[in-house]
C-alpha cells in the first residue's frame, strides 16, 4: 500500500465516530447541571451549561415538568445534535384520563378511562416522532390502546362527565388504601432487615 493511499484510509478512520448517543428523559424547562443529566453529559464532554440552556429554550412552549424523551448524539469536535421526542405514551393516557398513576392489578381494575378520541388525539401527537414515522394512525392508535390496558386504564367510546368525576373520587379512597398497604410492607420489610 502506498503512502497516499494510507493516508487517505487514515484520514477517513479518524473520521469515523464510536461514541454512543444518550438516551435520557429531561423535564420540560428544568434541564440542570445535577445529577443525572450533568454527569452524563459530563461523560461525553459536553458543555453542560450550554446544554441545559439550549434544552431549556427549545422546550419553554411546552408545560414545565413535563418528561420528554431526548436522544444526544456527540460529535468528535464536542457539539451535539439534540433531538426532542414527544412525551411518553403512558404519560399522555394518564394525562387524558386525570389520574396521576396507574392501577397495581391491571386487568382486574380500572384506574381511569379515555375515548376514542383521547386515543386518536394522542396517536396523532405519537406520530410525529421519528421512531413512529412508518407507522399508520391505525397502527399507532392499536399501541395506545395497549399501553393503555397495560395501565388499567380503559377505553371506551362515550364518557359522562358528572359519572367519570364519580369515579375518580371513588378511585382515590382504593389508592389510598393501596399506598398505606405499600407502606405497611416496606415497614415491615426495614424491620426483617434491619
Amino acid at each position: 500500500m502506498s503512502k497516499a493511499v494510507r493516508r487517505n484510509v487514515k484520514k477517513i478512520v479518524e473520521k469515523i465516530n464510536h461514541s454512543s448517543k444518550l438516551r435520557t428523559d429531561i423535564p420540560a424547562q428544568m434541564a440542570v447541571a445535577a445529577p443525572p443529566l450533568g454527569p452524563q453529559l459530563g461523560q461525553r464532554g459536553i458543555n453542560i451549561a450550554a446544554f441545559c440552556k439550549d434544552f431549556n429554550e427549545k422546550t419553554k412552549h411546552i408545560k414545565e415538568g413535563t418528561p420528554l424523551p431526548c436522544r444526544v448524539w456527540v460529535k468528535p469536535d464536542r457539539t451535539y445534535e439534540l433531538v426532542i421526542h414527544s412525551p411518553p405514551a403512558t404519560f399522555l393516557l394518564k394525562q387524558a384520563a386525570g389520574i396521576q398513576r396507574g392501577t397495581m392489578y391491571p386487568g382486574r381494575e380500572i384506574a381511569g378511562k379515555v375515548t376514542l378520541k383521547h386515543i386518536f388525539e394522542i396517536a396523532a401527537i405519537k406520530l410525529q416522532d421519528p421512531p413512529n414515522a412508518l407507522l399508520t394512525m391505525q397502527d399507532m392508535c392499536n399501541l395506545l390502546i395497549g399501553s393503555a390496558r397495560c395501565c388499567g386504564i380503559e377505553v371506551v367510546k362515550d364518557l359522562d362527565p358528572v359519572e367519570y368525576g364519580q369515579f375518580l373520587e371513588e378511585r382515590k379512597s382504593i389508592v389510598d388504601q393501596q399506598k398505606k398497604e405499600l407502606e405497611e410492607k416496606k415497614q415491615a420489610k426495614m424491620l426483617r432487615t434491619g
